[in-house]
């Protein structure tokens, strides 16, 4: 391997803290969701109001990827990472005084929302410090921040026992030492190409980029059906398989830490295969396994291994996707672009827990929701493989992100 092929220490640095800001941000983003139940019992809320709670923060944070990319474009991750962290601290401390008070917490979920965005902020900078053979790996392994969720959904809890208000104190404490290790640390690649034109028009020029819409489409699916299931499946195995909600939360968290382990084989993979074949194989391997969940098998073995299968092929296409955005986007426009990604792969989240309740309600069944997954997931393996397998940064796409950045 050659020399200007290998990362610098400068480039895994800035990888370990990226994604440690990740994982702790998205902490801080999921603090309302591990104890919500109590937020409802507090509060007297019904199921649509204790839902809207969890959404809003998840909603806003998705939405804020967009911004937050195009800034960081043109101003760094040096400057957006260490501010996004600290500003962050002020919402999970307001969570304190706002707990009695149902519309106070809903105004504190939306500021909640600012540790959602960080993703935007990482993926920029880790695809400017890596080259081009070792960025799916390296992208992969910053997304594994988003088992910040997951260490949310089992720390928090625990850490509240000793103290109702404890796990904002835990947070805010551990957010404020990264916001000053961040702003010493982390810094942006020198020579990185630097747009001027206005954040409007950065956000325009991605979004008239056909790549942009198709991997948007793409993460939607993938990242889209994990977040679908670490917002339903507690639900599905309490309802279909009548388990326990300790043991359905069980077999959720081995569910998220599937997809967080595959996560960084997908990027492994795309840099060795052209990410596009990663994403068709991986979701094809989700519609297979959808389908063998329609039928319904039996918990113990069949349907833990369709769902442990499931979460692999879903993180592998979730890395892989994002190895063909550092592949076919320019560069200038690599945060505006991972902005839009990220959000569609959140808010795609929300669609199919949706789709599985009325599809329950109405057929006091879950099979036609999984064979929509199948299809969903067939439809997105067919497109990778037949369209985004060839694609590269067309001359056009490089000079309007040229000419945009020259605005």
């Amino acid at each position: 391997m050659e020399a200007a092929d290998k990362p610098s220490s400068a480039a895994y640095r800035n990888l370990v803290l990226a994604t440690v800001g990740f994982t702790l941000t998205f902490w801080a983003w999921n603090l309302i969701a591990p104890l919500s139940g109590d937020y409802k019992d507090r509060l007297g809320l019904s199921s649509f109001e204790q839902s809207l709670l969890v959404a809003v923060p998840v909603l806003v944070g998705s939405l804020g990827r967009i911004p937050a990319g195009a800034l960081t474009d043109r101003y760094g991750a040096k400057l957006m990472f260490p501010l996004v962290s600290a500003l962050t601290i002020v919402p999970v401390l307001l969570l304190i005084p706002a707990k009695n008070s149902y519309g106070a917490m809903l105004v504190v979920g939306f500021l909640l929302g600012l540790g959602g965005t960080t993703f935007a902020i990482g993926v920029p900078l880790v695809n400017s410090w890596f080259p081009p053979v070792h960025r799916g790996f390296a992208i992969g392994v910053f997304g594994m921040g988003m088992g910040g969720v997951a260490l949310s959904g089992f720390f928090t809890p625990r850490i509240a026992k000793l103290g109702e208000d404890m796990p904002f104190y835990v947070v805010a404490i551990a957010l404020a030492v990264y916001a000053l290790l961040a702003a010493a640390l982390i810094t942006d690649r020198p020579g990185r190409p630097v747009p001027t034109s206005s954040l409007a028009a950065r956000l325009g020029q991605a979004g008239r980029l056909r790549v942009t819409w198709e991997l948007c489409a793409l993460y939607a699916i993938g990242f889209g059906g994990i977040v679908a299931f670490g917002v339903y499946l507690p639900t599905y195995l309490k309802t279909w398989y009548e388990l326990s909600p300790t043991e359905a939360g069980t077999k959720a968290a081995g569910f998220a830490l599937m997809t967080v382990i595959f996560r960084p084989v997908g990027g492994w993979l795309s840099d060795r295969i052209h990410p596009a074949l990663v994403t068709a194989a991986a979701l094809g391997f989700v519609a297979l396994w959808a389908i063998v969940q329609a039928f319904d098998p039996q918990l113990a073995p069949v349907g833990t291994l369709a769902f442990l299968c499931m979460a692999a092929g879903l993180g592998t296409a979730s890395g892989s996707v994002f190895a063909l955005v550092a592949q076919v986007t320019p560069q200038p426009q690599v945060g505006s672009v991972t902005g839009m990604v990220g959000a569609a792969g959140g808010l795609g989240g929300f669609v199919p827990p949706l789709v599985m309740g009325a599809v329950y309600s109405a057929k006091g069944s879950y099979s036609i929701g999984f064979m929509l997954l199948s299809d969903l997931a067939l439809a997105g393996c067919v497109y990778a493989y037949g369209r985004m397998r060839n694609i590269r940064p067309g001359a056009d796409e490089i000079r309007s992100a040229q000419a945009a950045a020259r605005a």
